[in-house]
């Protein structure tokens, strides 16, 4: 049994700093990034991967926290491997079309043993002075998802064993200190974790006030009674549910999606009703869930950061889970472990 990780109840997403949706200047970047400094609870811990803008993210989290000021000692990385930079040889990046802006890279799937270990030394070289201390593989989902026979599943799953086995030898090395798995789907994290020893698991886009499937729930409960720490992420579904036009990163519009508008616009007049910002509602949920003991936020307002920093301790009213569950917007099944 894994002994269960001490995390803070906030860490802090980098996706933004890859300029997903929005190509930030570097000192907004930076900015950032003392804003967490300062009001981030401890241990400061920071999530990123060689997927967040090919790279630009595991860059810019390493200048900005130099610039800052931070010791390496003084900061966790959690750099979620799988991705790795290369040439940029076409108008646009070929992985995620449309979502990452401005970049001067692009980035392929690299899930193997030998993948793995060059991930994670290209995402230290790119930190620049600074170290993952917590890793995993990243979007093992869409690893599979790939496959174009059954065979080449087979072929992928096993490539994906062989990437934890490199982990685990880092561990024993004791270049790292934990080891996770990130990925949207969280059957696929439910897969790995049966046959991989997890100290920490990842869940994108899956627990949130929109989208929270019973069969989950009873997972997240398996993984904290064997130790294995849950962090929550994306819990506004890539910014929908705080109103974006993306739903978990695919552009959404009420033409192609009005039932996802439809919910969104009844939420939001419920939060409204008892005083509560969606956003609030959003991370309270997520971070009540069973097994949970930490939800990743990110953002590219600086603004936004010293809020992100205590959004956990926001108080939501009762009786907004109470209305949400008469109007359907949530499950009933919510009601034993939500109030």
């Amino acid at each position: 049994m894994s002994k269960i990780l001490q995390l803070p109840e906030v860490i802090f997403g980098t996706s933004g700093l890859g300029n997903l949706y929005v190509a930030l200047p570097d000192d907004v970047k930076n900015t950032i990034l003392r804003e967490c400094v300062q009001h981030g609870p401890r241990p400061l811990v920071f999530d990123t991967a060689g997927k967040y803008g090919a790279g630009l993210s595991l860059e810019s989290l390493g200048k900005g926290l130099q610039l800052a000021g931070v010791q390496p000692d003084d900061v966790i990385v959690s750099n979620k491997l799988g991705w790795l930079r290369t040439d940029l040889t076409t108008p646009e990046p070929t992985f995620e079309p449309g979502v990452w802006k401005d970049l001067k890279h692009d980035a392929i799937q690299q899930i193997s043993y030998d993948g793995i270990i060059t991930c994670y030394e290209q995402g230290n070289a790119l930190l620049n002075g600074y170290k993952a201390e917590w890793v995993s593989v990243h979007d093992p989902d869409e690893y599979l998802a790939a496959a174009q026979t059954e065979t080449a599943r087979r072929q992928r799953h096993q490539d994906i064993l062989e990437a934890y086995r490199a982990l685990h030898e880092l561990k024993r090395q004791g270049k790292v200190t934990a080891i996770g798995i990130g990925a949207k789907s969280w059957k696929v994290i439910r897969d790995v974790a049966q046959e991989v020893e997890l100290d920490w698991v990842m869940i994108a886009n899956s627990m949130t006030l929109h989208s929270h499937p019973p069969e989950l729930i009873a997972f997240m409960r398996h993984l904290s009674e064997k130790g294995v720490a849950v962090i929550n992420s994306a819990v506004f579904n890539g910014g929908f549910l705080t109103g974006l036009d993306y739903y978990n990163y695919r552009p959404v519009s009420p033409d192609t999606h009005p039932a996802l508008y439809e919910w969104r616009t009844a939420m939001y007049r419920l939060c409204a009703l008892h005083h509560v910002r969606p956003e609030a509602a959003c991370v309270a949920f997520g971070r009540r869930a069973p097994g949970v003991k930490s939800v990743a936020l990110n953002t590219t307002n600086p603004k936004r950061v010293a809020a992100n920093a205590v959004a956990t301790q926001v108080v939501v009213p009762e009786q907004l889970w109470r209305d949400m569950v008469a109007e359907g917007l949530i499950d009933a099944g919510v009601e034993g472990w939500l109030y």
